[in-house]
């Protein structure tokens, strides 16, 4: 098991855990949660081996295997398919030394090791890199690829493969989903909860932590606090937490209010002056509660647009691409005034294509985009936070935007992103990327756009923040467009959905549960892998391996449902033995003697609960056996 005890650590002048104390078990899948800057990563260092406790102790089994995405990919000349297999280090040792006993030609040891091989199933291991990369969407053309020939995106991908091949007993992701689409997110989903080591997980994205997790770990006020149950669990438990710390903070505050006002009423008075010191004494002993902090740092709302045009923008037989090259095709589209749209669609398939063509940083090939007079767009793009100015700070920023603007107003709007104190007047340069992030939604928010074109908005963001912007964007009286990964957002925010896909751009009449089901089948029909990257189509070995995939994932939702099964099949049994015994008694003849009268009472009522009881487990029963069913239907399929 892993255990930290009594830990400090400080970075820099910040004190990030005080006296911090946790343990976890072999097989749990954690979820790390809390604000940005609150240790998460520095927890994982520290775990590493890459940072030393200021005090405490941290305790990881010697023997275990740690794995981990790399931050940085080079410019190798090597295939994708390679780098990822140097993610199962094991592997290379045994290739390697297998390679320097048949370069020695020691015929003994080449026997060893070949047994060696077999044992870690190593015949396999190219089919397993295969598969997870796959799985993340590359196609089998591009996995013969240089790593070099692969974007910023998609060499994290490649990384995060890697962390995957490699057989660890502890693995540790960082913001994994960031840089994949829905399918993808939902594909290592499925991939996480059949890991059988121990998974520490850092993540905003609350339907992924639901899906993954089985316990949550909060970093909070220089502690680790431990829940059992995903994030829906968590934020119920915590809450409870919270509630009950704030009613004893208030107990407290009444208590010591009552201690201070004898200590300042009695202690002059010599006939009181005992009790007066004794209850000196018991302050200074009180420990004290804190107040529970559940507010959000966060308090911001888009103000209305001053004009709101319908439509706001058109397409007219519009094409876009790259050079000469199209993306996107004879397009014709209306954004109207109110709309909400969420772009669904593979990565490299057109959405970000899509959202700068209708921000005006693509021209059009073809065709015409018309947009209304009063038009006010707000973009949020990643690659737009590289246009900050690393040498100013957030007010400056802004008073870009607002010369004529008093100070202090703009200090307030900040303050509603959490750039507060001397924060507000700090280079944005070392800045994280979450903060900038924050700067670049304010600035937006500040223009009061009628159009708003959101492209990953909440990369980097935290679980605070982003429900803050899903609270603003709910209110929000324009135009929305949004491209993102998190599924709490999309669903929250937008009304209809577009999928773009195969140069088009179509609605999409369902939910995000519809476009689920929906690319399993499509997958599954035609054997191609989830990725809109131009490498090519798919064959049968490629169908088998997603149909094996498939299967898996729904043998991993089998297995709970089964377990309930095995219980609520226990509870009935039971509960049918104790309905006959209770009958039994009812049936004799002692039932009704005087003597038995209050006993009959107590079993009558008693049998009226366990009928009651049967009739509710075996509903459960039913509901469970129907859902076992439907899953078998669909692995047979």
């Amino acid at each position: 098991m892993i255990q930290l005890k009594n830990v400090n650590l400080r970075r820099g002048l910040k004190e990030l855990l005080l006296n911090a104390s946790l343990t976890l078990n072999p097989g749990n899948r954690i979820g790390m949660v809390g604000a940005n800057g609150a240790g998460k990563s520095s927890l994982f260092a520290l775990l590493m081996g890459q940072l030393q406790q200021d005090a405490g102790e941290v305790e990881v089994p010697a023997h275990w295997t740690v794995s981990h995405v790399a931050q940085e990919t080079p410019a190798l000349m090597r295939s994708a398919l390679d780098y990822v297999l140097d993610g199962d280090h094991e592997l290379r040792s045994l290739q390697s030394r297998l390679s320097e006993a048949e370069h020695a030609n020691d015929g003994v040891e080449i026997g060893h090791l070949h047994g060696e091989l077999e044992h870690i199933d190593a015949y396999s291991a190219e089919s397993r890199a295969a598969r997870l990369l796959t799985g993340l969407g590359f196609t089998q053309e591009g996995q013969m690829r240089p790593v070099s020939d692969f974007s910023g995106g998609w060499r994290m991908r490649l990384n995060l493969a890697q962390a995957l091949m490699c057989r660890s007993d502890l693995l540790l992701l960082d913001e994994p989903t960031n840089h994949l689409d829905i399918e993808t997110v939902l594909w290592l989903e499925d991939w996480l909860v059949a890991y059988p080591g121990t998974l520490l997980v850092i993540s905003h994205d609350r339907d992924f932590l639901d899906a993954v997790t089985t316990h949550i770990v909060e970093v909070a006020q220089q502690t680790l606090t431990l829940y059992t149950g995903n994030y829906s669990d968590f934020e119920v438990m915590r809450a409870e937490k919270l509630s009950r710390q704030q009613s004893d903070f208030q107990k407290q505050q009444k208590q010591i209010a009552h201690l201070e006002s004898f200590i300042t009423r009695f202690k002059a008075k010599a006939s009181k002056a005992r009790q007066a010191q004794s209850r000196v004494k018991a302050l200074e002993k009180l420990e004290r509660v804190a107040p529970a902090h559940s507010d959000s740092p966060f308090d911001f709302s888009f103000a209305p647009p001053d004009k709101l045009p319908n439509p706001l923008l058109k397409l007219e037989n519009v094409s876009v691409g790259y050079g000469d090259t199209p993306i996107l095709r004879n397009l014709t589209l209306s954004v109207e005034a109110g709309a909400r749209i969420g772009l669904l669609g593979v990565n490299g398939a057109g959405k970000s294509t899509l959202v700068k063509l209708l921000a005006g940083e693509l021209v059009p090939q073809q065709g015409e985009l018309i947009g209304a007079q009063m038009l006010q767009i707000g973009y949020f793009a990643q690659h737009q936070l590289e246009t900050l100015r690393p040498d100013e700070s957030p007010l400056w920023h802004l008073q870009k935007l607002a010369p004529t603007t008093r100070e202090q107003e703009l200090r307030t709007f900040l303050g509603g992103f959490n750039f507060r104190g001397d924060e507000v007047s700090a280079p944005v340069g070392p800045m994280s990327g979450g903060e900038k992030s924050r700067l670049a939604l304010a600035l937006i928010v500040w223009q009061k756009p009628n159009l708003l074109l959101l492209d990953e908005p909440t990369n980097h963001l935290d679980l605070e923040m982003r429900h803050a912007l899903t609270l603003a964007l709910q209110d929000f009286g324009g135009a929305l467009i949004v491209v993102s990964h998190d599924r709490s957002l999309l669903e929250a925010t937008t009304d209809v959905f577009w999928r773009v896909g195969g140069g088009a751009v179509t609605p999409f009449d369902g939910d995000l549960e519809d476009y689920r089901l929906q690319r399993i089948a499509e997958l599954a029909n035609s054997g191609k892998p989830s990725s809109g990257s131009a490498n090519g189509g798919g064959n049968r070995k490629e169908e088998k391996r997603l149909q094996a995939d498939e299967r898996k994932r729904l043998n991993a939702l089998k297995k709970p449902l089964a377990t309930r099964l095995a219980k609520l099949e226990k509870a009935l049994d039971l509960l049918g033995q104790e309905k006959t015994t209770l009958e039994a008694f009812l049936a004799s003849e002692e039932a009704y003697s005087i003597e038995n009268k209050s006993k009959l009472t107590e079993v009558l009522q008693k049998q009226g609960e366990t009928v009651a009881r049967l009739e509710a487990v075996e509903e459960e029963w039913m509901e469970v056996q129907e859902q076992l069913e439907q899953l078998s239907t669909e692995n047979e399929g």
